[in-house]
């Protein structure tokens, strides 16, 4: 039996998010898969975290090269199949691999589950071996005590899949809710040749709040009006228009806290990207990792060709992949995740 769970794209409400405003994530078609017959070969510190908290009663094998490599699956692959790793991408491997984790011992423990999986069957949904919000509390709790905090916009990209809107309450809960992006908007995805720590990027941020208070509540709340008008936006014009707000704010902050939130590269590309109608903006804590071209078409030939010249490569993946779920090789690997969150 294999475990598998998607990777998740930060779409808007990066660093304001943790000030309350709304997030929209993703989770993509790139996946941990997690074998719960095979001994762990590495145990992550969120896996760590789960395990000295009795949420889990031990690690798995796992694969999350599929997170880590800009290489697109070759032909003809199972849906799953691991890929040869290139280099970090910054699509959340270590939500994703403790999400995959925790499922996967709880498929694997549970005493009905050839009866769950051929009632899933004859309604063509995932086998519902676990349940989503248990495993989203536990997964949520085991990554902050891991990270010593966060969002957990990641962890509800792997567990429930799909396009999502997170809220984080006054006492750290994480409001979670299906959330239908504007037609005809078009959002291509770029890896970057430089790699960031989340950590480090918001160690700088939280410096800033310190150093500088109002600087740093008046751009967060910036970003934060932009991260509203995303989740309000209505067709592709306003959206974009929502994003760049955020990046404009972003920009600056990072400028202030001396973190590359919004890299050179990018920073090059932008009115190129203006110029189509589109948004360059970094997917989450920024610094490299991946970027997010939004429009209402494609990018153009000149602008790829622009992008590789900035060292930024474009990853193919979908959105809106289901969350984490029993890898089964018939079901279609987008199939529509229905359960309610």
């Amino acid at each position: 039996m294999i475990v598998r769970a998607p990777g998740k794209l930060v779409l808007s409400g990066a660093y304001a998010v943790l000030e309350g405003a709304p997030a929209l994530v993703a989770a993509v078609d790139r996946y941990v898969l997690a074998d719960p017959a095979r001994p762990a070969d590495l145990v992550t510190d969120e896996v760590q975290a789960a395990i000295d908290a009795g949420a889990l009663d031990q690690a798995v094998w796992f694969d999350a090269s599929a997170l880590r490599s800009a290489t697109e699956l070759p032909a003809g692959s199972t849906p799953g199949a691991p890929i040869a790793a290139s280099r970090k991408l910054g699509l959340g491997s270590s939500a994703a691999i403790l999400v995959a984790t925790l499922a996967a011992r709880v498929a694997a423990a549970a005493t009905t589950m050839a009866a769950a999986a051929a009632a899933a069957a004859a309604v063509g949904q995932p086998m519902p071996a676990w349940d989503a919000r248990a495993l989203f509390l536990d997964a949520l709790a085991a990554h902050r005590r891991a990270q010593g905090g966060g969002s957990g916009v990641d962890v509800a990209a792997s567990v429930y899949g799909g396009v999502l809107c997170c809220r984080l309450g006054p006492g750290g809960e994480l409001a979670v809710a299906p959330h239908a992006l504007p037609g005809r908007l078009v959002i291509e995805v770029f890896a970057s040749d430089a790699a960031a720590r989340t950590s480090d990027m918001l160690e700088r941020v939280r410096a800033l709040a310190a150093r500088d208070p109002a600087a740093h509540r008046a751009l967060l709340g910036a970003a934060a009006e932009g991260a509203t008008a995303a989740v309000a936006a209505e067709d592709a014009r306003a959206f974009v228009a929502a994003l760049d707000r955020q990046v404009d704010a972003l920009a600056e902050l990072g400028d202030r806290a001396g973190a590359p939130i919004v890299t050179p590269a990018l920073r090059r590309l932008r009115p190129a990207a203006t110029a189509e109608g589109a948004a360059l903006a970094p997917s989450g804590a920024g610094g490299g990792d991946v970027s997010i071209f939004v429009g209402p078409a494609p990018p153009s030939a000149a602008f790829l060709e622009a992008a590789r010249a900035s060292g930024l490569d474009r990853v193919p993946m979908s959105l809106g992949a289901p969350g984490v779920h029993v890898l089964d090789a018939a079901r279609p690997p987008h199939a529509p995740r229905v359960a309610p969150i």
